[in-house]
């Protein structure tokens, strides 16, 4: 369950469960426990993985996978392979995004750097260990936003995120810290006493990625975490995660909004098919495009070959997009209207070169 695996009635192992009285706050319970007992915590969640993390005992990259692959069997049908041999390296405090359309991979390949899913071969370390043969070593790093996930009902967004928090081996006042500031971050403090089956789609993953981002972790996997938000929303998830990383925390985010990926990842990998098939900054993978222009023709496809000429052309269904220097931007429209085509004409972003590379658009499926 991507490490969400917690109850609302806080256990003591001395104690058993402890129930809270009608209206009565989690934190009120958690009070009338033993020191430390607040919850139970896995031991391999405790304090010696804080006393680790800041002994500086983590080595090696934040992530690196080497031929990674996965095949999905299945009766009656043919090997599915999800992934096909993917290297990649994410280094300490940096923010790496994956991108690809549906069905590419990324999920897989999240699922199995989080311990979830083993690979059919190769191998993915986080931070020097190896997350399919020493799974209890890499989970006190990490800390997941599953794609599509939900929290639980029955809790409140302060609720969950204190929870979970104390869930992981935090104290009981660091953990009020983090919430209430998690909370803040996400413009939650409005609708943090509500039960979550009451908030709407786009405040539950507000609330899902607060949650995580409290945690602090230090390495943070975010499966289309802006999944559903408004252009506020998402803008304050951005900030959050850039000043998580100036905290030494190391972010691997998947995303279809290529703005997002552009605005906020320091390096990016696409993948399709299972396959790493570039890597590098997105203003590379721009000007990688071939010019500073982009012409889009909606009914141009076919008539692609009048404007080969002027520069890298890409279609798209019916539509045409031609990248162009801007100095043959003129007799381009010449031809364009000629043609007796609409065109409309803007700077090259990374849409362009993820066309360029991929070959379709990243939400055609």
């Amino acid at each position: 369950m991507w490490g969400f695996g917690f109850v609302r009635a806080p256990f003591s192992p001395a104690h058993g469960v402890v129930r809270a009285a009608a209206g009565e706050s989690p934190h009120a319970v958690d009070a009338r426990l033993p020191p430390a007992e607040g919850c139970r915590i896995p031991p391999r969640y405790g304090r010696r993985t804080a006393l680790r993390r800041r002994s500086g005992a983590m080595t090696g990259e934040a992530l690196r996978s080497t031929d990674l692959r996965k095949i999905y069997r299945s009766k009656g049908a043919p090997p599915t392979e999800a992934l096909t041999g993917v290297s990649m390296v994410v280094h300490p405090g940096e923010r790496v995004a994956l991108l690809g359309r549906n069905g590419a991979g990324k999920t897989t390949f999240l699922r199995i750097a989080s311990t979830l899913l083993r690979p059919t071969s190769g191998t993915i370390e986080v931070f020097g260990y190896d997350a399919d043969r020493t799974p209890d070593k890499v989970r006190p790093y990490i800390a997941v936003v599953p794609q599509e996930g939900k929290p639980f009902f029955h809790l409140t967004p302060r609720e969950q995120i204190y929870s979970y928090l104390r869930a992981r081996g935090l104290g009981r006042e660091t953990s009020k810290a983090r919430t209430q500031e998690a909370l803040d971050r996400m413009s939650l403090t409005e609708f943090a006493d509500r039960l979550s089956i009451t908030l709407s789609g786009g405040q539950r993953q507000r609330a899902m990625v607060a949650t995580v981002i409290a945690t602090e972790a230090p390495l943070l996997f975010l499966d289309e975490p802006t999944i559903g938000m408004d252009p506020f929303a998402r803008r304050s998830v951005w900030e959050s995660l850039r000043v998580l990383t100036r905290r030494g925390s190391t972010i691997l985010l998947t995303t279809h909004y290529l703005d997002e990926a552009d605005a906020l990842s320091q390096r990016l990998y696409i993948i399709d098919r299972g396959t790493v098939l570039v890597s590098g900054t997105a203003e590379d993978l721009k000007r990688s495009v071939g010019g500073t222009l982009k012409v889009l023709l909606p009914e141009g496809a076919a008539e692609v070959e009048r404007f080969r000429t002027f520069g890298s052309c890409v279609a798209d269904g019916e539509s045409l997009t031609v990248i162009a220097a801007p100095e043959r931007l003129g007799e381009l429209m010449d031809v364009a209207v000629r043609s007796h085509l609409t065109a409309t004409v803007g700077p090259v972003t990374l849409e362009e070169a993820f066309l360029r590379v991929v070959g379709r658009s990243i939400h055609e499926d």
